[in-house]
């Protein structure tokens, strides 16, 4: 069977008879569906997995690793196409190992493990979270050893053997955060932003994001 033949066959199978939405995936996602299935890379199987996923333009959908096999360029395509159809009102449940893909096109998330369901976020209190956490780097020993000494910050991890520390913010408190560092010779200091893998590590290795001082940050958006 040809790739237009399962595409007719679907196509029958749902009693379809106007091609628009089937001619407008095909164009979009590039897909020539002339060849036979059995030569088709992974890359056009998945594609035309999509387009017979939506051709009948259904309003639920479940979607199990949909780009996986896609190249990033027809990845970020499905993801737009994806915003288009929540857009129309059509509700997707999406199975993603991709973060960006799921913090790109998820309103609420869920983490499963082993099984069982473990936590449900929504998607914008991961981007709006109201505790930042900086990393500082002070010019020396000295300063460092300083600061420790008279912070009440709240310190998320410290590095001695690199004169680092990260310290946990709330947004109303980063005023003061920024005038009490003006008083010490620092290297740097810049925000870590919080991402929906972070998140994910919390529940899968604990353990590696306390060794890498992440622990405080991860308790941040519960």
């Amino acid at each position: 069977m040809t790739g237009n033949q399962f595409i007719d066959h679907m196509a029958s199978l749902r009693g379809i008879s106007d091609r628009k939405m089937t001619d407008y995936l095909l164009k979009k996602f590039e897909l020539d569906a002339s060849g036979d299935l059995k030569r088709m890379s992974l890359g056009m199987k998945r594609k035309l997995a999509i387009v017979t996923a939506f051709m009948h333009d259904p309003e639920i959908l479940v979607l199990d690793e949909p780009t996986s096999g896609l190249d990033p360029i027809m990845q970020e395509r499905f993801i737009e196409f994806i915003l288009e159809e929540k857009e129309r009102g059509r509700t997707i449940l999406l199975s993603s190992h991709i973060f960006s893909e799921v913090d790109a096109t998820c309103d609420r998330i869920a983490i499963i493990k082993d099984g069982v369901l473990v936590s449900t976020i929504v998607a914008d209190s991961l981007r709006h979270n109201e505790e930042k956490v900086f990393k500082v780097e002070f010019d020396s020993e000295t300063e460092y050893f300083r600061f420790l000494a008279n912070t009440k910050l709240e310190l998320s991890a410290k590095r001695p053997k690199h004169n680092q520390v990260k310290v946990m913010i709330r947004d109303e408190n980063i005023h003061q955060f920024f005038e009490e560092m003006s008083g010490y010779e620092l290297h740097f200091i810049s925000e870590i932003k919080f991402t929906l893998e972070d998140y994910f590590m919390n529940f899968y290795d604990r353990k590696k994001s306390v060794e890498e001082g992440r622990e405080g940050m991860l308790h941040g958006v519960h």
